[in-house]
């Protein structure tokens, strides 16, 4: 692996990085529910999506099955023009590992290691070599500017900087695109603007990604959006 780049050039016109057709998810039992229902959805290289909707719009639904944790009930989910419908779990995993980085409210941060040993991680996954991997880390972290915190446990940073080293941890495979899951969920102000502003440094240099939120104003940084109700998009903007 090489050192990081942009997945893209910042206007260059591509075939979409992924494509739904007809996606449905249905929740079996004695009271069927249908979380996703016939979902069509396109997103390219570059693009920074905001997918908005209140609790049980399908927004989790929707994240899971895009970062190849849960599959579809039906309908196709082209990824880099592969269809994952047809792919085995492993086969999955290793899209995941690779090419998917991901984002959480909760930082998912391992407490008795460093910054960047957290960072390390995903290269173990995605079978980087071990010589490489903390040259790596130390690049992703300064990417968020925070190198100077690289042997920092995430117990003495704030709530701004453990996201940060989490978005770190997603760059750091050089992913072709980055699933933030409500990454501002837990901070306060001054640190919601502060991951949103670097949000749109990492996208003018080519970063794909994708944004889930209840969050208008979060969604309002984003290039374009959708929103979800009852498991069906009911707008695009």
């Amino acid at each position: 692996m090489t050192a990081l780049q942009p997945a893209v050039a910042s206007g260059a016109t591509y075939d979409p990085l992924i494509e739904l057709r007809s996606l449905r998810r249905v929740f079996p039992g004695a009271s069927e529910v249908q979380a996703l229902r016939s979902i069509d959805l396109s997103v390219h290289p570059g693009d920074y999506l905001a997918i908005v909707g209140p609790s049980g719009s399908g927004k989790s639904t929707l994240l899971n099955i895009l970062g190849l944790l849960d599959r579809a009930t039906d309908g196709d989910y082209l990824f880099e023009g592969v269809n994952t419908t047809s792919l085995s779990d492993p086969e999955r995993a290793g899209i995941r590992a690779r090419r998917i980085g991901f984002i959480f409210q909760s930082f998912h941060l391992l407490t008795e290691r460093t910054a960047v040993q957290n960072v390390m991680l995903p290269l173990a996954y995605a079978g980087e070599a071990r010589k490489g991997r903390r040259a790596l880390a130390e690049e992703a972290l300064a990417r968020v500017h925070l190198a100077e915190r690289a042997e920092f446990n995430p117990s003495v940073l704030s709530g701004g900087e453990r996201q940060r080293v989490a978005i770190a941890r997603a760059l750091v495979t050089q992913p072709a695109i980055v699933l933030a899951d409500e990454p501002t969920g837990n901070l306060d102000t001054d640190n919601t603007n502060s991951v949103l502003d670097l949000f749109d440094e990492l996208h003018a240099s080519g970063v794909t990604i994708c944004v889930i939120t209840h969050d208008q104003n979060v969604a309002d940084r984003a290039q374009r959006s959708i929103r979800l109700r009852d498991g069906e998009i009911v707008e695009r903007s």
